[in-house]
């Protein structure tokens, strides 16, 4: 198996997992993460709460949309912007990720345990080079031109 399957496979078992035990709870994943999210830092636009969960903005659209229905978040102006919108989280949120924060944070520790503390701290440094470092990545458009030039 090459890179980018095995990065794609280990990803979907742990959101099956996770999935697994926050469906119980009323949860969905992509909420979870809202929810985390906000706690660490409570009124994000959505451009940027878009951006740290990895969705584009309808998706995070239906998300949020759903989430102020069920009162786990709320929307508010920006004090610094009128224009722009944030997403804060309410006491109802606040208390569901208290429940359910501590299960996803032991299976976290579950997987980071199984690997050992060097080889977890490794593997996390590595994925945050690539994460991070994806600006740097060589665009397709000029590898097919370096594909040319070199015919």
């Amino acid at each position: 198996m090459d890179l980018p399957d095995l990065i794609r496979g280990v990803n979907r078992r742990l959101e099956q997992v996770l999935e697994a035990e926050l469906k119980p709870k009323g949860v969905s994943l992509h909420q979870y993460r809202v929810l985390e999210a906000l706690t660490e830092r409570n009124g994000l636009p959505m451009g940027e709460l878009a951006t740290r969960l990895f969705v584009d903005g309808p998706t995070l659209t239906k998300i949020i949309d759903k989430m102020v229905e069920s009162a786990e978040v709320y929307r508010g102006p920006d004090p610094h912007d009128r224009r722009k919108v944030l997403i804060f989280l309410s006491r109802r949120g606040a208390a569901h990720f208290e429940d359910v924060g501590p299960l996803i944070t032991s299976i976290q520790q579950e997987i980071l345990d199984r690997l050992g503390k060097s080889d977890a701290a490794a593997l996390t440094n590595l994925l945050s080079e690539l994460l991070c470092g994806t600006n740097s990545w060589p665009s397709l458009a000029s590898r097919g031109r370096e594909t040319l030039d070199h015919k």
